[in-house]
């Protein structure tokens, strides 16, 4: 029946092209709109890591000025988004953590054995081994590096398959070396393509950029100083005049992650922070009230304001401008069935139940929605492109995959289906005798 309804919508469609080509495109243009904004919005909410995104955590410590409370860009008050050198230690001593990992970005200069390839800058991930079996990173050759290698902050790297395609052709390159300023450092590992959207581990300066090609040791800032590529932030003079003095200087810089995999862990860590902070008072630190914070993956999203309030708005008046559009298809839809009222007459006096008649005409205001869905997705398309060359950053959202192109289509038939039940049934209200009466 489906098939045989089917036909007759697109042998009705032949018989009026003018208007069902101006409903398409009435359904397309609100399709398009529409789903330019989710794609945004979908690629900016969506949960980067949900396989343990309840399980990892982002900690905060409330080290910052007595009389002034940190804020964030917003200027909203929260704790700060970073820890000191000295304050990471010791969370990097915990044992209840399943695993845990202190971070930060650094910055080297790359120098190829490979004469071909010039010495080039590079942010690098200065990190803990517990980094890679946290967030899930994907390994090809080789893994991370050793216990002992972390604890004495060895000169090892992790890299990138793109950087290992660039500097050893893509072979496998464990054990070879790269040198970096003034050291060689050794490859215990090569990684897969791993990027994280947004990349929640790190929100100091892009949540939607690209990650690090190369990861190398935290400890290794112990004992050599290197370029810094995040945020330092301070709120007290201090005198600093050598690396040594940095480290233990209250400044910020570095994040801290830990992976608690049940509400027992999470809170005995909360306590072991608590009890942390109020020693640490008594010998004249932490001059604000207690108040520390474990974010879980989608709170610290939320804390970042990774998804700002505008793209929301735009969302709902991307709706309202489908919604306008599907009112005009309503419109159209009740011009073109009252046209077919002798058509419809006849088969009622034919025998045809209202809800054959209902069903007919949703077959075909389907179809019509369908012409709309593809129309959209060309326009969204489109809309993306024109985004992504307009917009700098923004390459990585403005992408359309599979699920949202499946979507695009679901909702313009749904959309289109729900506009032309009113006509529909207005059409099956028709009483037979009366349409063939008048004709």
């Amino acid at each position: 029946m489906f098939f045989y309804n089917l036909r007759l919508a697109w042998i009705s469609i032949k018989q009026n092209v003018s208007l069902n080509l101006l409903m398409v495109c009435a359904i397309g243009l609100g399709i398009g709109v529409s789903m330019s904004m989710i794609t945004l919005y979908a690629m900016m909410s969506g949960n980067p890591i949900p396989e343990k995104s309840d399980q990892l955590f982002a900690v905060r410590i409330d080290n910052w000025d007595p009389d002034e409370a940190y804020t964030d860009y917003q200027g909203r008050e929260t704790q700060p988004f970073q820890h000191s050198y000295k304050d990471a230690m010791v969370l990097r001593s915990s044992t209840i953590p399943l695993r845990k990992a202190a971070m930060y970005k650094g910055y080297f200069v790359v120098e190829p054995a490979n004469d071909t390839v010039a010495p080039y800058g590079q942010v690098v991930r200065m990190t803990d081994r517990d980094f890679f079996a946290m967030f899930n990173v994907p390994f090809i050759y080789g893994g991370v590096w050793s216990e002992s290698a972390n604890d004495l902050g060895e000169r090892v790297v992790v890299i990138a398959k793109e950087t290992n395609d660039k500097l050893f052709g893509g072979e496998d390159s464990v054990g070879r070396q790269i040198k970096m300023g003034e050291h060689q450092y050794t490859v215990t590992g090569v990684i897969d393509t791993w990027n994280p959207l947004p990349m929640f581990y790190d929100l100091n300066n892009k949540a939607f950029g690209d990650a690090e090609l190369l990861f190398m040791p935290f400890a290794i800032i112990s004992h050599s100083e290197f370029d810094r590529a995040g945020n330092t932030n301070g709120w007290k003079a201090e005198r600093i005049n050598s690396h040594e003095e940095f480290l233990n200087s209250e400044n910020i810089w570095i994040q801290f992650w830990a992976e608690l995999p049940d509400a027992f862990t999470q809170d005995a860590f909360k306590d072991w922070l608590d009890s942390y902070v109020l020693e640490q008072k008594k010998l004249g630190r932490f001059p604000r009230p207690l108040n520390n914070a474990l974010d879980n993956v989608t709170q610290w999203l939320e804390v970042n304001h990774v998804v700002p309030d505008d793209n929301r708005v735009m969302l709902a008046l991307s709706f309202m401008f489908l919604a306008v559009c599907l009112f005009n298809t309503i419109g159209m839809l009740l011009a073109r069935f009252m046209g077919k009222v002798s058509v419809v007459g006849l088969r009622r006096a034919l025998g045809a139940s209202k809800f054959s008649i209902f069903y007919m005409h949703l077959v075909e205001v389907a179809l019509v929605g369908l012409g709309g869905g593809l129309f959209g997705l060309l326009l969204s398309y489109l809309g993306l492109f024109m985004l992504r060359e307009s917009v700098e950053g923004i390459e990585k959202l403005a992408t359309m995959n599979l699920p949202l192109v499946l979507m695009a289509i679901a909702l313009a038939i749904f959309a289109s289906v729900l506009a032309g039940i009113y006509p529909a049934w207005r059409i099956c209200q028709i009483s037979p005798a009366h349409s063939l009466k008048t004709q």
